[in-house]
């Protein structure tokens, strides 16, 4: 049998894990954006206002969208902006829906594996609901599956049950780590850290979604023989061949074309995709790009306007 130490020490850390949930329960919202499954929202502060951040693929209309805050009361919320890359929505509320003091999310500290967290849901009228359990795996700087960039994806030992995607990861003071997605990734439970949450949604409420570049090219990644690597003054082994061009493209513009070996983009080595991606960044829309290929054996420097992915 336990010794009254032990049961003590467990009732009160069971005590405080019940303190964080009713904590954190103060800015966790229910979002009715789909049919017949309602999902859950943070109540999120920005320089402006109270937005509800969300995970983006519980929006499935981006009208008709209604908010059910923590004191019950339900109101119509309108979407500000989506963006699927990284599987983040904001969402705004009447802006008397809130009282000046609402509580709203509050950063924690960063994460490491074996720390305790609690992913927390409100898919519904009944309270919170809560899964418990360790940081698994913390992955990253890396891009989704969908092309977003995160700064690193949370993987933590806690069921996502239906309806938890797009409330928060805690941590045991009951501050925000993580915003929880069942679609983030090709496993069933993750997080995306609140840096990018922060990130994406002061992007999406300036300009509604998130600016990536775009040259309009099929890639895979090969080998870069050592003798042309040489050739064009390069030490890396791999490079990027183009398979694929898209009429009227950038690319296409810029006199990029199949067969071409893409080694360097604005004199960064090119060795795969995600190498090309880091290249291709917002603030570099718009802009002429030097890109240095190999052609038939031979190195030739081309220059491409960076265009917008639509």
């Amino acid at each position: 049998m336990a010794d009254k130490t032990t049961t003590s020490t467990l009732g009160a850390f069971s005590d405080q894990l019940a303190d964080v949930v009713a904590s954190a329960g103060r800015w966790i919202v229910t979002v009715a954006a789909r049919p017949r499954q309602t999902a859950t929202g943070i109540l999120w502060k920005t320089e402006n206002e109270v937005i509800v951040v969300t995970a983006d693929h519980v929006v499935e209309r981006e009208d008709d969208i209604k908010v059910v805050l923590p004191d019950g009361k339900e109101v119509k919320a309108q979407l500000i902006g989506r963006d699927p890359g990284t599987d983040l929505a904001a969402l705004r509320l009447p802006a008397d829906a809130l009282g000046a003091d609402a509580p709203t999310a509050e950063a924690g500290a960063n994460l490491r594996p074996g720390n305790l967290v609690l992913a927390i849901g409100r898919p519904g009228k009944d309270g919170p609901r809560v899964s418990f359990g360790a940081v698994s795996a913390i992955e990253g700087p890396r891009r989704s599956w969908h092309g977003g960039e995160i700064e690193g994806v949370i993987f933590a030992d806690v069921t996502l049950y239906p309806g938890f995607s797009g409330g928060p990861l805690v941590d045991l003071s009951g501050k925000l780590v993580g915003l929880n997605s069942s679609h983030l990734t090709r496993q069933n439970s993750s997080a995306i850290p609140q840096v990018t949450l922060d990130r994406v949604a002061k992007t999406l409420l300036t300009h509604g979604r998130v600016r990536r570049g775009y040259l309009g090219i099929g890639t895979q990644q090969v080998p870069l023989p050592e003798a042309l690597a040489q050739k064009a003054g390069l030490t890396q082994e791999t490079a990027l061949l183009v398979v694929n061009v898209e009429a009227g493209s950038p690319a296409e513009q810029g006199g990029l074309m199949l067969g071409d070996l893409v080694v360097l983009v604005a004199d960064q080595p090119i060795i795969d995709v995600d190498s090309l991606r880091a290249q291709l960044t917002s603030d570099k829309l718009g802009q002429t790009l030097p890109v240095r290929i190999i052609r038939g054996g031979e190195p030739q420097n081309l220059t491409i306007t960076l265009g917008e992915r639509q």
